[in-house]
């Protein structure tokens, strides 16, 4: 009786376990909340260091009504705990109405790694108002990207694919990014259109960083799909 006992828990433990491998293979795919609309879970916080003095961490990030709140300064950003590889990244944003100290500039970097500074490696997908959808190759982050839209002034800058109708909505409306790297090619989607690509990324995965580079913006609706 005792053996046929053990007999039974091992083969319900058997089942068990083919079971919660299963329910795991059952998520990939599934688009995934970074963003909970409730808090910071699975994000953290870094402030430039010459700049702590000035503003505390949940000065600058904050929530509102399912949105994250960004202040723009001091420069800083929220950054993911865990690193990504081969996804679909998508992402609301919208600059606030209102006047505006110096320029309207932000970004989302993909495949960040390295330790925490002004800025980390990484590849930034272009915020700035006016050029959403530019690349720019932080800390000597390799991607090759069309070199009929590099930037002759600053050769690690790449402009966006130029299109027949407006890339970017008005400010105070919401825009959508996304953001597919697969492999090692990074490709752009603004609102709808294709306005970038890069291929043979040195990294094929990392952190997702949201940047506070000096303009109030705010973000929401932040999910990542897995592509197998």
């Amino acid at each position: 009786m005792m053996r046929l006992g053990y007999l039974g828990l091992a083969l319900a433990l058997a089942v068990g376990l083919a079971l919660c491998s299963a329910r795991a293979d059952d998520k990939d795919g599934k688009t995934n909340k970074l963003f909970n609309g409730k808090d910071l879970s699975g994000w953290r916080i870094f402030v430039n260091p010459k700049d702590k003095a000035k503003a505390k961490p949940e000065e600058i990030w904050s929530l509102k009504e399912g949105v994250i709140v960004c202040k723009g300064m001091p420069f800083g950003y929220l950054i993911t705990e865990k690193e990504y590889g081969d996804y679909k990244l998508e992402v609301e944003w919208r600059w606030p109405k209102g006047e505006v100290k110096g320029r309207r500039n932000s970004g989302v970097f993909v495949h960040v790694s390295g330790p925490d500074k002004i800025w980390p490696k990484g590849v930034e997908a272009q915020l700035f108002s006016g050029s959403a959808g530019d690349i720019w190759l932080v800390d000597g982050f390799k991607l090759e990207v069309d070199k009929s839209r590099q930037d002759k002034k600053t050769t690690r800058h790449y402009f966006r694919v130029k299109t027949d109708k407006p890339v970017e909505k008005e400010i105070g409306e919401w825009n959508k990014y996304e953001i597919t790297c697969k492999s090692d090619t990074i490709s752009l989607v603004v609102n709808g259109q294709k306005v970038n690509e890069g291929t043979k990324a040195e990294k094929s995965k990392g952190k997702i960083l949201l940047q506070s580079e000096g303009a109030p913006i705010h973000f929401r609706n932040i999910t990542l799909t897995p592509l197998k």
